[in-house]
């Protein structure tokens, strides 16, 4: 078997595995990159254009994902993706929204390139997606040959799996991203624990010690801080991930409703994409089983859109917790106009509920230093920070400790690194060395193909 990581850097990045097992071809994910624009942005796929891809493995749909698989699939018109029943419900509806990003993209700054891929390859697109039910193998044959696969659920997100693939009794397991305990909307991974041959796992936090909190803890200290804020006269802004994590603020703002700790009348401003995803979700939820959503939370919540905002520096017009597409707070989103709203007021909260890049405006207001203002250069302001920032691990990828005990379980021939920085990779290695020596451990190199 050969395996080359086609992502243009080794990162977290344009998320895409080409593994050669026997006489097929499959691509774990097909992604692109969340800190590249244009063509930079797409895996290397240029390095599988001359050759037959059989199948794609869709863990999830999240954009460093599925991101890049129209254009995959425009040379490759032939090749099968394989996902969950969920993800089957919604790929092309994030797809369809990552063009509409790539046009006003175009406009903003002057990307030529984009679209990358139209609305009408989406067809395409839809026709290649195949679902197959959790944990029942299905069994692919080309020629004389075979390979069977199975779908496992890897908790990350609605539809995320790992994917178990047999070829002549070995076993490769794809654990895609991962979160071992459960959300809100979906339970915790349910992988096998058996015996593996060659394991490939994310190392997303791989850098970061875990957390002395646990989840719940979390969840409660946020509830506890918004209730703080709108006590006091202030508003909340949350920049919340449009699929996936919307829907679990959703669920636990709803909750705290309910409990009497965040008052009824105060209303949750949403919009865009995340509003558009609660039917979606409510559809997984109906036809799968295996996402727990439902739309009349969202009347329950007193969701209203969110239409237009204020002149930066002039706080919002209405108290409410503002529950907004972005989670890392980028440029030209929702998110990021009311935080221009909201940063110079000291009675707001701005609440992080997930991972931020340090290179993101989102992450540099995390992690500033003696810094008292953010600049919002495209909409010529500068704020002062007054409002209170505060981070909560609501994180969807599992600690790094948590998932060594996977790693211990099913104690792997070879371990192939992927989806994680540098310095998350190599706290896998020394953790490797030190606990499972026996182990080989591969660090890909971007477009290198490593035999295993």
């Amino acid at each position: 078997m050969h395996i080359t990581d086609l992502n243009c850097a080794k990162d977290i990045g344009a998320n895409c595995l080409l593994a050669e097992i026997g006489p097929f071809r499959i691509l774990f994910d097909c992604g692109l990159h969340p800190k590249k624009w244009g063509r930079d942005a797409l895996p290397q796929l240029n390095l599988v254009r001359d050759l037959s891809i059989d199948f794609v493995i869709l863990s999830h749909c999240h954009l460093d994902h599925v991101g890049a698989l129209p254009v995959l699939l425009r040379e490759h018109p032939q090749t099968r993706v394989l996902c969950s029943p969920a993800s089957r419900i919604v790929a092309t509806r994030i797809l369809r929204n990552c063009i509409g990003v790539m046009l006003r993209q175009r406009d903003e700054k002057h990307i030529n390139e984009y679209p990358l891929y139209t609305y009408s390859e989406l067809d395409r697109v839809d026709a290649a997606l195949t679902a197959l039910p959790l944990g029942v193998p299905k069994t692919f044959h080309e020629n004389d040959d075979e390979i069977t696969f199975t779908l496992y659920p890897s908790g990350h997100v609605a539809g995320a799996v790992g994917c178990m693939v047999e070829y002549r009794h070995r076993k490769i397991f794809f654990t895609g991203d991962v979160c071992f305990h459960d959300q809100e909307t979906v339970e915790g991974a349910d992988f096998p624990a058996e015996k593996i041959d060659t394991l490939i796992l994310e190392t997303t936090r791989g850098a970061t010690e875990a957390e002395d909190a646990t989840r719940d803890e979390e969840v409660e200290r946020l509830v506890s801080d918004v209730a703080g804020t709108l006590s006091g006269g202030g508003s909340v802004l949350v920049p919340a991930f449009a699929f996936g994590r919307m829907q679990e603020l959703v669920h636990i703002f709803n909750q705290a409703k309910n409990d009497g700790r965040i008052p009824k009348e105060i209303p949750v401003f949403c919009t865009g994409l995340g509003l558009d995803l609660a039917d979606y979700f409510d559809t997984m939820s109906r036809k799968t089983g295996d996402v727990k959503f439902h739309r009349s939370l969202m009347k329950d919540l007193g969701v209203q859109a969110l239409r237009t905002w204020e002149e930066p520096g002039t706080d919002v017009p209405v108290q409410g917790i503002y529950l907004l597409s972005s989670g890392m707070l980028v440029e030209h989103t929702p998110a990021w106009h009311i935080a221009a709203n909201m940063l110079g007021h000291a009675h707001n909260l701005v609440a992080f509920v997930g991972y931020c890049d340090p290179d993101t405006p989102g992450g540099r207001l995390l992690t500033r230093t003696n810094i008292d203002e953010l600049r919002f250069a495209d909409l010529n302001f500068i704020s002062r920070v007054l409002a209170t920032v505060s981070k909560y691990d609501l994180s969807g990828h599992t600690t790094r400790e948590r998932m060594m005990e996977f790693v211990y379980s099913v104690e792997p021939r070879v371990a192939v690194l992927t989806h994680g920085d540098p310095e998350a990779r190599e706290w896998f290695e020394e953790e490797f060395a030190i606990e499972l020596p026996k182990t080989k451990t591969v660090n890909l190199e971007p477009g290198v193909p490593e035999e295993i």
